[in-house]
């Protein structure tokens, strides 16, 4: 459990919190310090798994804590952009109201899926997806220098379009397993009737 990839993920939540602090520092020096932090905990996200294939160290606990990382480390640089004036133009609201929703409605599909013993395996898109997140927000930490807030803004707008398409494909794969068992259960109750 405390091999070098997972030590790596758990650093990953560690930042977090200091990640969340400059929303209480109205300050460019911490904002631009949290993103440093944010780009250090993001290029771990490329490392841990690379490094658990490479060394053999592939785990349920590594496979678990990766996506819930990932997740917890853009919410709170979303919610540090919210709630600090003029990190984002009100308009960019809009792709972070769909990643934000995007994934509560994929942890929802995924527990449900668990239940009933179903993978629901992280696409190509989605690997992308992730990527021009985390680039997106690390950018936006370094608004006002130079033209990286803007750039940031922009390709926040390319995260939330692809965010909304791979939501979606989950979503539908989540359906085709409910149709799927659906027409199970009434050829299954026809067989029955049949029977009788």
């Amino acid at each position: 459990m405390y091999n070098l990839p997972n030590m790596l993920t758990i650093s990953r939540i560690a930042v977090i919190p200091l990640v969340f602090l400059s929303v209480y520092f109205d300050c460019r020096f911490y904002t631009y310090f949290a993103g440093i932090l944010f780009i250090s905990a993001s290029i771990t996200d490329y490392y841990d798994g690379k490094l658990a294939r490479a060394r053999g160290e592939v785990s349920a606990f590594g496979r678990l804590l990766d996506p819930i990382a990932d997740k917890l480390l853009v919410a709170a640089a979303l919610v540090v952009f919210l709630a600090k004036p003029n990190m984002l133009h009100p308009i960019s609201y809009i792709p972070v109201f769909v990643i934000l929703c995007r994934e509560l409605l994929v942890s929802g599909l995924r527990e449900f899926l668990r239940e009933v013993n179903v993978g629901l395996p992280v696409t190509r898109l989605a690997k992308w997806k992730t990527g021009f997140q985390m680039t997106a927000l690390a950018m936006i930490f370094f608004k006002g220098w130079l033209f990286w807030g803007t750039l940031g803004e922009v390709l926040l707008w390319v995260a939330g379009v692809l965010t909304f398409i791979t939501g979606y494909q989950y979503f539908a794969k989540t359906l085709d397993y409910i149709r799927a068992e659906n027409q199970q259960q009434t050829t299954k109750k026809s067989a029955e009737k049949a029977k009788k």
